[in-house]
């Protein structure tokens, strides 16, 4: 097995378009095309983790965190991040990160926090924008249901918990073809007029290439006519952050002692207590501080994040008990996730799990 064969499971399972602007996701070192010889997986591809990988002979690093982040000009050991790379190159290493496109997910790693936590009725906290498209098509009737299905399958027309959707209404269409036409009804310079069915589909942006393929394929006019469109709707099944409820209400110090237990936290740094009842929890796994009005306006009894500073406690406006209960405490069940699907999909591979705890922050 090729390292792309696994690359392409994974990015089944957390898609790089739904990573953030600013991340950098995906292959960050080594050859697709090297044959895979054990994959491990690990929360962060530091140096002892990249031992580890030499150890259990796996010449695939699966991370969650990009090792490679920010832009790098010189690879000359100097910090962690260049003496990690150094020895994957040096060993035939590749590093492949998930990071927000599995943040994004809707299965991804605020439905683990959830999970972990109990919450049920599960929904996006901050639902991604600038996500949607749409696809504006015409055709005769007889050929309307092959282009619609051809559409379908490409991954068009679908709404949250619904799959197959379109519009479609009749018009009159009309065109008359020049002397370089060939076209499938009528003859050359004649005008043609007759009934159409116009198909209008939603996509997300990321497939439009795989739409465009399909409607060309499926459709039996030489020249196709159509219209792709941005669209203001939020995806409500992609974001970041999630929002859930208990299945019986806590108070603030019953919760917290919950929280701190299945996440197995350090400690936990939260707000004053509010003597509110705890039922509607919202999460978002690693810096969730930009999303603390999100869980305000959404209604949450408590937000539970990390890497908040000193002020963000503030932004609480006494309206929600707020906690940071740490980042990588929040994000812990991750690799657990990624090894688990990995091993669904492809039953008979080395997918390790890496034993080493990649967590820089100590408590005493």
């Amino acid at each position: 097995m090729k390292i792309k064969e696994i690359i392409s499971v994974l990015e089944e399972m957390a898609p790089l378009a739904y990573a953030e602007d600013f991340d950098n996701v995906g292959l960050l070192v080594g050859n697709n095309e090297d044959e895979a010889t054990g994959a491990l997986i690990c929360h962060d591809a530091l140096e002892s983790v990249i031992d580890e990988a030499i150890e259990k002979k796996c010449n695939l690093v699966v991370c969650f965190h990009p090792i490679l982040f920010s832009g790098i000009k010189k690879i000359t050991g100097k910090n962690y991040v260049e003496r990690s790379i150094l020895k994957a190159i040096k060993n035939d290493i590749a590093i492949f990160a998930v990071h927000t496109a599995l943040d994004n997910h809707q299965e991804g790693v605020n439905k683990i926090f959830c999970n972990a936590l109990g919450l049920q009725n599960t929904k996006i906290l901050v639902p991604k924008q600038n996500f949607i498209q749409k696809l504006v098509t015409y055709t005769i009737p007889d050929n309307a249901e092959e282009v619609r299905n051809a559409l379908f399958n490409a991954g068009a027309g679908r709404i949250g918990n619904y799959e197959d959707c379109s519009f479609n209404s009749k018009g009159i269409g009309t065109y008359m073809g020049n002397e370089n036409s060939n076209p499938e009804i009528g003859e050359r310079f004649e005008f043609v007029q007759g009934e159409e069915i116009k198909i209008e589909v939603t996509f997300e942006k990321h497939l439009q290439s795989k739409i465009l393929k399909a409607l060309l394929t499926s459709h039996v006019y030489e020249e196709v006519a159509y219209e792709i469109y941005d669209i203001q709707n939020t995806h409500q099944n992609i974001g970041l952050g999630m929002i859930g409820e208990l299945s019986s209400e806590m108070n603030e110090i019953e919760f917290l002692k919950m929280v701190k237990e299945k996440m197995e936290c350090g400690v936990i740094r939260h707000t004053n207590f509010l003597n509110k009842p705890i039922k509607k929890v919202a999460v978002l796994g690693g810096s969730g501080s930009f999303a603390i009005n999100n869980a305000i306006q959404v209604g949450a009894d408590a937000y539970l994040t990390a890497d908040l500073k000193y002020h963000n406690f503030y932004e609480a406006e006494n309206k929600i008990l707020l906690a940071d209960i740490g980042h990588f405490e929040s994000e812990r069940y991750i690799k657990n996730h990624i090894v688990d699907y990995l091993m669904k999909k492809i039953p008979n591979f080395a997918f390790v799990l890496s034993q080493i705890n990649t967590n820089p922050v100590k408590y005493i």
